[in-house]
């Protein structure tokens, strides 16, 4: 494997992530420190990276690839999971000088990835429940999240923007930001993409032991998906779709989406109006969540 660059997490509200707070939301702290990589190329030899360029030890990175061509644990993992690459952070003195002093120089892993071809940055995120109990088999330093939030609003994030001081030193205020991550999320370009909130304002919280509690935004338009655009509902269109073109083709994706939100809105309105008794609802959240409902029935034709 060569070296990868690591994506561009955009800024909450930006119309590259515009919807990623409609499903389920992992919540991470953001710290300041140096984008990093790791990965063992064709011959299983350890590499290591910046944000944009491979590491060696002449041309290092602030004593990244120093220290993490040293690491045991590190190696130890890639060699049992030689087709991953771990992105994450080297926190070392940046813009912001309150960590504690116990947390500089280290690798703080944020994402676990695999390469593919089929994903247009060449990497495909492996989601966070999934990787880590194989980082914690190695006792490698991970960043958790601070919680899980469903149908998540602009305040739940700022909340968790507000009450995190993760790594920061007692009474120096908060870190940087909060990192918010849908891995059922692709934008409207077809991008698996993060989103940000970057704030001077932090709060520490430590959830690897006991987990992250998870919140749910009980909303109608939510309701009115799970009632109304069931398995049944999904593979029915899908399979009419197929019986006129004779196979499908991923070209054919709008059209289902596109189908089914008419269907549900030409065909159920009345019922829904009966079953939530006249619901006030907002279409573009609907037609939202009626897509990452079609996506987590039929996954297979979005890979």
């Amino acid at each position: 494997m060569e070296f990868k660059r690591y994506q561009h997490v955009e800024r909450f509200g930006n119309s590259e992530v515009n919807d990623i707070e409609m499903g389920v939301c992992y919540i991470f702290p953001k710290i300041d420190g140096t984008n990093s990589s790791v990965w063992l190329n064709e011959n299983g030899e350890l590499k290591a990276g910046s944000r944009n360029r491979e590491l060696t030890l002449e041309n290092d990175n602030a004593g990244f690839y120093n220290s993490i061509s040293k690491n045991d644990a590190i190696a130890s993992y890639l060699k049992k999971h030689p087709t991953h690459r771990l992105f994450g952070e080297w926190l070392v003195p940046h813009s912001l000088k309150t960590y504690r002093d116990d947390a500089w120089r280290k690798f703080y892993i944020f994402d676990v990835c695999v390469d593919s071809d089929e994903k247009e940055t060449g990497l495909e995120y492996i989601p966070y429940d999934i990787y880590k109990p194989l980082l914690e088999e190695f006792n490698l330093e991970y960043l958790a999240p601070l919680k899980i939030i469903k149908n998540g609003t602009y305040d739940n994030f700022i909340k968790e923007l507000e009450n995190n001081t993760f790594l920061i030193k007692d009474g120096t205020g908060t870190g940087e930001g909060i990192v918010i991550k849908n891995y059922d999320f692709y934008n409207r370009y077809g991008r698996q993409t993060w989103a940000k909130i970057v704030s001077s304002e932090f709060k520490e919280k430590h959830h690897k032991t006991m987990g992250a509690p998870t919140v749910e935004n009980k909303m109608v338009e939510q309701e009115v998906v799970d009632e109304f655009v069931t398995g049944a509902f999904v593979e029915k269109e899908y399979s009419k779709i197929v019986n006129v073109k004779g196979e499908w083709n991923s070209k054919m994706i709008p059209q289902l989406l596109n189908t089914i939100y008419h269907e549900l809105i030409c065909e159920e309105m009345w019922n829904i109006v009966k079953k939530f008794r006249n619901p006030k609802l907002d279409f573009k959240t609907l037609n939202s969540l009626t897509i990452n409902k079609i996506k987590n029935v039929k996954p297979e034709i979005f890979g």
